[in-house]
């Protein structure tokens, strides 16, 4: 009996952006010194704090501003490490962390009371690329909502980066596509799904949609794209500018760096 082959977006975007940094990740599971960088712990506040703040409408409540910030800043610096390093050497920690200020008051005032029936935040997702079930994808939506006006499903995603995208970007994404496939599996292939882009670093929202053909092409292109990883032997490196960002940098040889004999081990898919 064949093993089941479970992947997850960002283990697909890590072979697409470089092969060896995919190799460091997940076949030699290496944990890094420094698992993230400024824009990345960023991110992650920003997103708990939104979470927060939905889980407590779902309770009928909707905190002030000042509790949403309250948290933040206790996530902040609760998941803070130090040496945590900072890429753009003109700036300073305090600017990415009232930066997140920023990015919830603007979310608040433009979304109070938060209406729209949310019907879950964080939601995991485990969707069948293929009918026997052999490949599969892992996620987790940011946030669900069940337009009740359009009918339509609303898969949200909230992005903290200063890059905003093209349109043919967002034509293109898989994330929420995949996302989209696994809401039709839940509440029905007729149903439409709207994926909904929150850039907060321009305090603008995108929205797109997919044809149920658009989602059968993905799957088939995204088991491709499995099936590549998976008889790929020669992981080379890809230096670009996103290195800067990677985790792995201190060890990759592109940078004239060297692997150390003995690494701790990570666990992941």
């Amino acid at each position: 009996m064949n093993k089941t082959k479970l992947f997850s977006h960002s283990r697909l975007s890590s072979f697409e952006q470089c092969k060896l940094k995919y190799k460091f990740r997940y076949i030699d599971q290496i944990i890094p010194e420094i698992e993230k960088t400024i824009e990345s712990h960023l991110g992650n506040a920003v997103h708990s704090s939104l979470e927060w703040l939905y889980r407590q409408v779902k309770y009928g409540i909707v905190p002030p501003i000042d509790e949403l910030i309250s948290f933040y800043s206790n996530k902040w610096k609760e998941d803070y490490e130090v040496g945590i390093p900072i890429v753009k050497k003109n700036l300073t920690i305090e600017h990415y962390f009232n930066k997140g200020i920023q990015f919830l008051v603007n979310y608040y005032t433009e979304h109070k009371p938060f209406d729209d029936n949310t019907i879950d935040v964080e939601k995991e997702i485990e969707i069948s690329l293929d009918e026997s079930g052999l490949y599969k994808i892992r996620g987790y939506i940011d946030r669900l909502a069940h337009n009740l006006k359009t009918g339509e499903y609303e898969v949200h995603d909230y992005k903290t980066s200063n890059s905003f995208p093209s349109d043919e970007q967002i034509e293109n994404d898989r994330q929420l596509a995949l996302y989209a496939i696994a809401i039709k599996e839940i509440y029905g292939k007729e149903k439409v799904v709207r994926l909904v882009w929150h850039y907060l670093s321009f305090n603008k929202k995108i929205h797109s949609s997919r044809t149920n053909e658009q989602l059968e092409n993905l799957k088939r292109e995204t088991i491709e794209l499995i099936k590549e990883i998976e008889t790929t032997k020669n992981f080379t490196p890809t230096k670009s500018a996103l290195c800067h960002w990677c985790e792995y940098k201190p060890i990759c040889p592109v940078w004239g760096n060297k692997v150390p004999e003995k690494q701790t081990k990570l666990n992941n898919f």
